[in-house]
């Protein structure tokens, strides 16, 4: 993946575009042994990037990549029933890891990063960081659903216990009704517990059918432009 110089110097974590546009005028940046110019586009994989005599090892690079999962992905790096994982998605090296989980049948925004901090700051529901969900959903069990109906938004905020725990939504946005169908926008979660919303849609009568994620932190799914299994190389600042 071709990227301009100057970005690259910023994902690194060397300078930012500013600096880094400057360093090149002043021919302090090498590709390949050449001095590189303005507007010059590098390949992070495979090409060697100095910078005032030192190598750039992509190695220490920060990266990270924001995926628009597909359905029927894992998200790990290793399959033991060799399923489709979101590390197929992008580069193989530097190595990076998924943060956080995204149900197999469930698509949308996931990042996959090298930076342990920013791992430890998305998963940890202390640090409180938005995941945002829309959700499409049949009305399964008429009679359940008759005692939360007209409710689901106060029912998802006060929040469910399920499995011992307590299941809730920071926000729901929106939700549509059409006949025995749902479509819920805006469901915020700062939690992950696994599966979390297709079992509070299941507490009160509801099959999720389709689960996208559509935002993470401050970074947004319809921003970036993505279809299913592409992937978009991004700054940390854009997900903080």
């Amino acid at each position: 993946m071709l990227v301009r110089l100057n970005k690259f110097l910023s994902d690194a974590g060397y300078s930012s575009r500013r600096e880094a546009d400057n360093l090149i005028i002043q021919k302090k940046v090498r590709v390949n042994n050449q001095v590189a110019s303005l507007g010059t586009k590098v390949d992070a994989e495979s090409d060697h990037i100095e910078v005032d005599g030192k190598v750039l090892k992509i190695d220490n690079i920060k990266l990270y990549y924001a995926l628009y999962k597909p359905s029927g992905v894992v998200s790990t790096r290793i399959d033991p029933l060799s399923r489709p994982k979101v590390t197929d998605f992008v580069p193989q090296q530097p190595r990076v890891y998924p943060v956080g989980r995204l149900d197999y049948d469930s698509e949308g925004l996931i990042i996959l990063t090298n930076d342990g901090e920013l791992t430890q700051e998305l998963t940890h529901p202390s640090f409180e960081h938005e995941k945002e969900y829309n959700a499409e959903c049949q009305i399964v069990d008429p009679d359940l659903w008759k005692k939360y109906n007209g409710n689901l938004t106060d029912t998802f905020i006060k929040g469910l216990v399920i499995e011992d725990k307590l299941m809730k939504a920071d926000a729901v946005r929106e939700v549509r009704i059409n006949d025995s169908f749902l479509t819920i926008r805006g469901i915020v979660l700062h939690t992950g517990y696994n599966r979390q919303i297709r079992k509070m849609c299941a507490k009160i009568g509801l099959l999720v059918k389709k689960l996208i994620r559509c935002r993470i932190g401050n970074l947004k799914l319809n921003m970036l432009g993505l279809k299913p299994g592409e992937y978009k190389l991004v700054h940390k600042n854009e997900i903080l």
